[in-house]
């Protein structure tokens, strides 16, 4: 049984070093707009802790809101008062995670990304079997060191037709 009520997904939630650098990347290279900022925010208790899971002491400097094609992010910045990690987690780490954005083409993506200065890991791989099948995909690195990717599948991925199961499909 699922959470009563629940609809579907409101934001991803993120936190990177500085929020105006974030901001100006998600702003001019994925058409995110600024919705709204607010911040900063601190406790002198222990609700920092019992509601964030952070040090009780982190002081949340700024937090801003943004939306693309109908995908909110929430993006915080912290302080460094307190000691806490200054390193992204990659994949492979508990925690690992990213985002990834559809293209309708791979090569001339990837193509924008290394003009303009951004870290591409590798090349593009195309699926050739499996469920995802007519996928192209490929990592690359926002300035502070959070893992995206780009994915790409013009003709659908082989998975659709063997579930009645329909992932969204941003085509």
């Amino acid at each position: 049984m699922a959470i009563p009520g629940l609809k579907k997904p409101d934001h991803i939630g993120f936190t990177v070093p500085n929020l105006d650098e974030a901001i100006t990347f998600f702003r001019e290279h994925f058409d995110f707009e600024l919705a709204y900022e607010f911040g900063p925010f601190a406790s002198d208790d222990d609700w920092m802790k019992d509601h964030l899971n952070v040090n009780p002491r982190a002081e949340i400097t700024k937090i801003a809101v943004m939306n693309a094609k109908g995908l909110n992010l929430e993006i915080f910045e912290y302080s460094d008062s307190v000691e806490r990690s200054k390193s992204a987690p990659n994949n492979a780490d508990i925690g690992g995670h990213h985002l990834a954005f559809y293209v309708d083409d791979m090569d001339a993506a990837v193509a924008y990304l290394k003009d303009q200065g951004i870290t591409v890991l590798g090349e593009a791989t195309t699926m050739t079997e499996g469920p995802t099948e007519g996928e192209s995909w490929v990592y690359f690195m926002a300035p502070w060191g959070m893992q995206l990717e780009l994915v790409s599948y013009p003709n659908g991925k082989a998975y659709s037709r063997s579930t009645s199961v329909t992932l969204f499909d941003p085509r």
